[in-house]
């Protein structure tokens, strides 16, 4: 079946990861390499982390030809609000343009939930919560659309079809291990 009438014959699901354990990326990660598998153009856009760093999930995906863009400029720590801010203004553009164009089965918004729960600085001007609910409300009928990260919005979670909340029951954090690579990232 050609991806035109595939897409024709579709109803697209809004799914969210959420939550304070680790893995929400991961599973979206994961839903991107089997819809991959199936044929179905897949966009991720990531709202925190940098094209400064290497990130594996990247290294790998692009080998699979999926398309993955780190749209943000690192954790809020590490850059000025002022930074951050052009950085999610330009994320959220890009965003609501591919969302809304047609052309992808699966986009996955990953930490978009992290940037629309920042509170170090304003966001609500760049990343206004009413269009993110207005983009999951008016995109094409056939997109799955994946949001992920920390502190998933009450309004967010009442509008999506999937939500999947991970807890943390244990984690070497704690034991202060750093991030591993392979891992974390």
């Amino acid at each position: 079946m050609e991806q035109s009438d595939r897409r024709k014959n579709r109803k697209g699901y809004t799914l969210v990861y959420t939550g304070d354990g680790k893995g929400k990326t991961t599973a979206s990660l994961g839903l991107a390499v089997r819809a991959t598998g199936r044929g179905f153009k897949v966009l991720i856009l990531q709202f925190i982390k940098s094209p400064q760093r290497t990130y594996g999930e990247h290294i790998a995906l692009s080998k699979l030809g999926v398309d993955i863009r780190q749209l943000g400029v690192g954790f809020t720590w590490t850059k000025t609000p002022e930074e951050h801010r052009a950085a999610l203004q330009t994320a959220w553009s890009i965003a609501k343009q591919e969302v809304m164009n047609g052309d992808w089965d699966v986009v996955i918004l990953d930490e978009i939930h992290n940037a629309l729960a920042i509170d170090k600085f304003p966001v609500g001007d760049v990343l206004p919560l009413h269009e993110v609910l207005e983009l999951i409300e008016r995109r094409p009928g056939h997109l799955h659309l994946v949001l992920t990260g920390r502190n998933a919005k009450q309004e967010i979670i009442e509008k999506a079809d999937l939500v999947s909340e991970v807890q943390v029951v244990k984690h070497y954090y704690n034991e202060g291990v750093p991030a591993v690579l392979g891992i974390e990232y």
